[in-house]
């Protein structure tokens, strides 16, 4: 299929859909890419491959919301180990005890209805 046919979203949401994180990268850049886009930025390069992640990053940076209603939860930007980041959230732990530095694990989360799936995490140490 040519790769004008798909959209890059509807790419990287049948990788979900299949549990994998995917990102592209360039090689003529040789970057990492996400989100995921037709051209490469800052260089322009058209040469975009889809890889798939072997799921591993470290928390960046991170934060809890406390919504008025409901509880609080976290927000956090994931460095993935190939070289990409990404905006999530780490699950399965305190929202306060999330730590800038913590390897973490990817895991698809998958709302139901028509919400697509979308990538969390779990503690490295703790996750299957």
């Amino acid at each position: 299929m040519d790769r004008l046919d798909r959209s890059p979203l509807a790419a990287w949401l049948d990788h979900l859909e299949r549990g994998e994180l995917a990102y592209q990268f360039s090689p003529s850049a040789n970057q990492a890419v996400f989100y995921p886009r037709v051209i490469a930025p800052g260089s322009g390069a058209a040469d975009l491959e889809w890889r798939v992640s072997a799921g591993l990053g470290t928390v960046h940076a991170t934060t809890v919301v406390h919504p008025q209603e409901g509880a609080p939860y976290n927000v956090a930007l994931i460095d993935m180990d190939e070289g990409f980041r990404l905006m999530s959230r780490v699950e399965d732990i305190a929202p306060a005890s999330v730590r800038i530095g913590q390897r973490v694990r990817f895991r698809v989360h998958r709302p139901g209805g028509e919400d697509p799936p979308y990538p969390v995490f779990t503690p490295a140490e703790t996750a299957p």
